[in-house]
Formats: structure tokens, C-alpha cells, sequence
């Protein structure tokens, strides 16, 4: 298949299809005029490495665990060694501590974004909170003002 029908088809752009050959992580054969020849497993191929980018690995890690990876379903394959699963349960360990730090943010956020609702402005709902607070005011009838 040529570049733009595996672009179609993984929804990754030519121009990262290309930039994955000169990494390592995909190989096309070429036709007589130059062109790109892909197999029909480098849609599987295109696939892992999307999920292997967006679990936070480089390319280099990449390209080292390709060949220890079957294409189809992610799986091991016999040449998978023990250096590489140390490997991998340090990157799990650095994505660990990425999302705890992630929490710990979003934590510090929920704390800033109270403080700010109960001195300046009405409440605004904590993500956690099912029902929201009254607004100050509330209950008056119309064209009854508030007395401070």
C-alpha cells in the first residue's frame, strides 16, 4: 500500500510515517519508480507505535521494543528479554509518577479555585460536590434587594 492510503487508514499524517522510517520503527520496500510500498501489517505497526508514543516512550525506546512486540495484538514475542521488561516497568514507574504529580496539580488547583469562590465571587461548585451551594441572595423575591 502507498503512504497516503496508510495514512488514511491510521489517521497519522505522511509526514510522521516518513519521520518513523528514519527512526527505525517502520520500513516500507519501494517500488521501481521510488515509491513507498508498506505491507498490510503496517497499519497494525503505525497502530502500536501511536500507543507506545502516547504512553510517554521516545523514539529510541520505541525502536528498541518493536522487535520484542507482535504487531497484531501488542504481545511478546520470543525475542523479549529481561533487560527490556526492566526497561519497561521503569518507564510504568516514570508514567506512575507523572500522574501523581498530575493529582497532586489538580489537587492544588481544587484548593485555590475554593479559596478564590468563598472570598471574591458566589461559590462555584467543588468537582466532587453533587448539589450546588446558594448563591447569596437567594430566596429573595423580585424586586427585593439584598441588605449587606
Amino acid at each position: 500500500m502507498r503512504i497516503g492510503e496508510l495514512a488514511k487508514r491510521t489517521g497519522v499524517s505522511e509526514r510522521s510515517l516518513r519521520y518513523y522510517e528514519t527512526q527505525g520503527l517502520l520500513t516500507a520496500e519501494r517500488t521501481l519508480g521510488g515509491h513507498r510500498d508498506y505491507p498490510d501489517r503496517a497499519v497494525d505497526r503505525v497502530i502500536r507505535i501511536q500507543e507506545l508514543f502516547a504512553a510517554g516512550l521516545h523514539s529510541k525506546k520505541i525502536a528498541q521494543l518493536l522487535p520484542c512486540m507482535r504487531d497484531a495484538d501488542g504481545g511478546p514475542s520470543e525475542i523479549a528479554t529481561s533487560r527490556l521488561v526492566n526497561d519497561l516497568i521503569a518507564e510504568r514507574d516514570r508514567i506512575d509518577r507523572m500522574m501523581a504529580d498530575l493529582v497532586r496539580s489538580r489537587d492544588v488547583l481544587d484548593e485555590v479555585i475554593d479559596a478564590a469562590s468563598d472570598s471574591r465571587r458566589p461559590a462555584v461548585p467543588h468537582r466532587d460536590e453533587r448539589q450546588p451551594r446558594a448563591l447569596p441572595g437567594a430566596g429573595q423575591g423580585a424586586g427585593e434587594a439584598a441588605i449587606s
